[in-house]
């Protein structure tokens, strides 16, 4: 056993030079020269005289704050795991084999997990993100494979600590959903989950056919960032089909008693947002404006284009050959990413929220 110790302190010790690497990545000294210069603005009295900037200049420090936070506690858990594995092979103390083991095998994750944060490095990627689940066509079977989806990227959500609000809910004819909408909360939420984003294909025996066939359905995913700048967009009354309607589903027992639900149409694109959550019908519409305004400027990101008004609404079909992914259920269990070429045959963790090795992919991919 005391064996396994020396080798846990070697993989211990060669992992500050990884570290050391790491931290010359993430720029972490110039981060910290960065951040006493955004303490220096915001000491200003007149710093707060501009809200838009001063909001900004916030988002930065704070993220980079965290970032030097994260860095060297990392650095501090490698040297504690070092000294732990130096003390249990001078006291040749069997017991701590399987403490220092563990704290080997946290930290390489940390490590792998903050370095792939250095491939987030898109104008948008530290944004909040919208998060929007459709199913395709093919009723009950596609709708419940969207709200498999709902719980698939949720679960993901809670493994990292990232917070989800439900934005919107409309419940399937008989189980499933036929749309949801939440916004997840945190740094890099849609740098990772941009990954997501396309029509998922599931392929399994469907529990709504009393035959038993196996059956293929697709649903979407749609993210996009939650935009600061999300005001500049102006919309015209004329261009906005706004109802008011009952809302269904998940969002606590208020929101099932009024008609406080709000649902905008767009239409010069078609495109519609919804918003459900709030306490107030007024809330719900402010919300479901914001929304709108964020996907508009998404497409216009996207498609390059100068202005609001040159987007057409055009949609991917939701349709065999356009999928990113697929998730084989039957006859044997694989999810396969069809741009990246990663797969995991552990379709239940994948379900359950283990899709990292699908991002990491798809970051990597990217980056090359």
């Amino acid at each position: 056993m005391i064996i396994a110790l020396e080798n846990a302190k070697h993989e211990l010790v060669d992992m500050r030079e990884k570290v050391e690497d790491l931290g010359s990545a993430l720029r972490v000294e110039a981060l910290k020269g960065r951040v006493a210069e955004l303490e220096q603005k915001t000491s200003d009295p007149a710093f707060w005289n501009d809200q838009e900037n001063s909001s900004k200049v916030l988002q930065e420090l704070k993220q980079s704050k965290d970032t030097i936070e994260e860095y060297e506690a990392l650095c501090n858990r490698l040297e504690d795991a070092i000294a732990l594995a130096e003390i249990a092979i001078e006291a040749d103390d069997e017991d701590c084999v399987e403490e220092v083991e563990s704290e080997l095998a946290a930290i390489r994750a940390a490590e792998d997990t903050m370095r792939m944060e250095i491939l987030l490095c898109g104008e948008y990627d530290h944004s909040n993100a919208i998060v929007s689940f459709h199913p395709g066509a093919g009723g009950t079977e596609a709708q419940d494979w969207a709200q498999m989806l709902y719980r698939m990227i949720t679960r993901w959500a809670e493994r990292h600590n990232f917070k989800y609000k439900l934005v919107d809910w409309l419940d399937g004819d008989m189980a499933g959903i036929k749309s949801a909408t939440i916004m997840v909360e945190g740094n890099n939420a849609y740098g990772y989950l941009k990954s997501e984003n396309g029509v998922h294909r599931l392929v399994r025996v469907s529990p709504f056919d009393a035959a038993g066939r196996r059956q293929t359905s697709f649903a979407s995913i749609e993210v996009m960032p939650e935009f600061a700048d999300v005001d500049k967009v102006e919309l015209r009354d004329e261009d906005l089909e706004i109802t008011a309607h009952r809302s269904s589903g998940a969002g606590g027992q208020h929101i099932n008693k009024t008609d406080s639900a709000i649902r905008i149409l767009h239409k010069p694109t078609g495109i519609v947002v919804g918003c459900q959550t709030e306490r107030s019908q007024l809330q719900n519409k402010e919300t479901a404006l914001k929304m709108l305004k964020a996907k508009l400027m998404e497409i216009k990101l996207r498609e390059r284009l100068d202005t609001i008004e040159e987007i057409q609404g055009n949609k991917v079909n939701i349709e065999w050959g356009s999928q990113i992914r697929s998730y084989v259920f039957m006859p044997y269990t694989l999810a396969k990413d069809t741009r990246t070429g990663f797969e995991n045959g552990n379709i239940g963790a994948v379900m359950d929220g283990d899709i990292d090795g699908f991002i990491n992919a798809y970051l990597k991919m990217n980056a090359e």
